[in-house]
């Protein structure tokens, strides 16, 4: 059974109770975990507040030894938890061991980073004074993980808090705690402090809303949907604490008429599909130039055909392409009723469209790769956040139509476009409402960018140097001589 890890210690909940993780492709069970309750939450605050004086003042060289430490930890035991993580979370295992890379990456970026932190030396009008600006952890951090890359996810937070020499607690979602609890069980097996890093399970409603309410958390780190970001928000800034979150989105993809067709094709293939198309910052929206619309919608089709929804933990045969299950029934049924709603309005269903047939798929959650067209604008997989492998496509006549259509949206995380002329880049990076723009290549979150979103998307960054920010506080000191 697994256990909930608070002050250098394993634990049960204060209840004794707990819950099952189960197995998104077939249902089995593959542990149980600890559901913990505010108690729980308010112990692992107390450790990690307890753990924060002498944390903070260790030298910045010394915490990122200790990073890099757990980094090589974590990386000898990557193929045992890439399966433990396809597992509970449903992605095929190749696609988790891609994530424990990502988080590996992210780790030692931040550990690079944890030594460059500056400050600044300000002139006075005062005579014989001057100032400085100094640069300080801020305490408590929680971060509040989901389940649809919660190992990635986890160490965009985790990161640059521990950089900065703050202390964490991870709140991570219920229905994938396994392998993120393991992870930080290696991560202190590495010597980092009683108290620094500690991760807590349970009911968001409950450990996640102690994490909110708390004083002695001052930083609130959330990725999940934009419904649920507006109540952190409205909460954790009530109370004065630091926040950023990492929403939703609906991210549009614009192909021009002088695109590089078969690498476009591969990125809105591999963008709206990876992990099932339940990533925040898939393709979402395809807007094609009416040019090349025939051409690039029957090659894509072509290719997404290549994918075999199965357990992740099962290779497809080449050529095919395995893709795992949606995470839970709830959101296979949201998936269905956004597509019904599409075909309900004129939509036409080029592949896909329906749950895989036999008795391989009946105890998952399967749902096969779908392409549309015909979609209208007031469509829900246009208006709403479409978290499945579900692609509505849309013929353009021009980047004026396009950019529009993609900015006639609430969500505002990332977008793409695909061309060689420069006059089209400068305008989708100047004009499209996102908060990255990717240009001639796959949506990818990578650590030395700044990610977040706008509008409903969120705000505030993760990733890159520009994440530290989040995690110091300036402190203005001035100086007589």
């Amino acid at each position: 059974m697994a256990k909930m890890f608070i002050a250098g210690e394993s634990l049960d909940s204060v209840t004794g109770e707990t819950y099952e993780v189960r197995n998104p492709a077939n249902g089995e069970v593959v542990d149980t975990a600890p559901k913990g309750n505010a108690d729980d939450a308010r112990r692992s605050i107390d450790a990690a507040q307890a753990a924060f004086d002498e944390w903070s003042r260790t030298s910045a060289e010394e915490r990122a030894n200790l990073l890099f430490k757990t980094a090589e930890i974590v990386e000898a035991e990557r193929k045992s938890l890439s399966e433990l993580l396809t597992r509970e979370q449903g992605k095929p295992f190749q696609e988790s061991n891609t994530e424990i890379e990502h988080f590996l990456h992210g780790l030692e970026f931040y550990a690079g980073l944890a030594s460059k932190v500056r400050g600044a030396q300000v002139p006075l009008p005062a005579k014989n004074a001057y100032g400085m600006v100094v640069r300080k952890p801020l305490g408590v951090c929680g971060a509040i993980v989901p389940w649809n890359f919660p190992i990635t996810l986890m160490g965009t937070k985790v990161g640059p808090a521990l950089a900065a020499g703050n202390t964490v607690v991870v709140k991570p979602a219920s229905t994938t705690p396994l392998t993120t609890i393991r992870i930080i069980e290696m991560m202190n097996e590495a010597g980092l402090p009683k108290g620094v890093l500690n991760v807590v399970t349970g009911p968001g409603s409950i450990v996640g809303e102690e994490l909110l309410r708390n004083p002695k958390v001052r930083r609130i780190a959330f990725t999940g949907e934009s419904a649920t970001g507006k109540h952190i928000a409205s909460v954790a800034c009530g109370e004065f604490k630091r926040v950023t979150l990492e929403l939703g989105g609906s991210d549009p993809m614009i192909v021009c008429d002088d695109a590089e067709i078969p690498k476009a094709i591969t990125g809105a293939m591999v963008g709206r599909f990876w992990n099932a198309g339940q990533a925040c910052l898939a393709v979402k929206r395809l807007y094609i130039f009416d040019k090349v619309f025939d051409e690039f919608v029957e090659g894509l089709v072509s290719k997404v055909s290549r994918y075999e929804v199965g357990d992740g933990m099962t290779r497809a045969e080449k050529p095919k392409i395995r893709m795992g299950p949606l995470h839970t029934s709830d959101q296979r049924d949201e998936i269905e009723a956004q597509v019904d709603d599409a075909v309900s309005r004129g939509a036409r269903v080029l592949i896909g469209g329906a749950r895989p047939e036999g008795e391989d798929y009946e105890r998952g959650f399967f749902y096969q790769p779908t392409i549309l067209v015909d979609v209208t604008d007031d469509a829900r997989v246009v208006q709403e956040e479409t978290f499945g492998p579900v692609l509505p496509i849309f013929r353009v006549s021009s980047l004026d139509e396009a950019i529009e259509r993609a900015n006639n949206n609430i969500y505002g995380l990332g977008s793409s476009i695909w061309t060689k002329n420069l006059d089209n880049i400068e305008s989708a990076i100047d004009r499209i409402e996102a908060g990255n723009v990717w240009v001639n290549s796959l949506h990818y979150g990578y650590d030395e960018l700044p990610f977040g979103g706008v509008k409903a998307s969120g705000f505030g960054r993760e990733h890159g140097p520009e994440a530290l920010d989040y995690y110091l506080e300036p402190k203005g000191v001035v100086i007589t001589r």
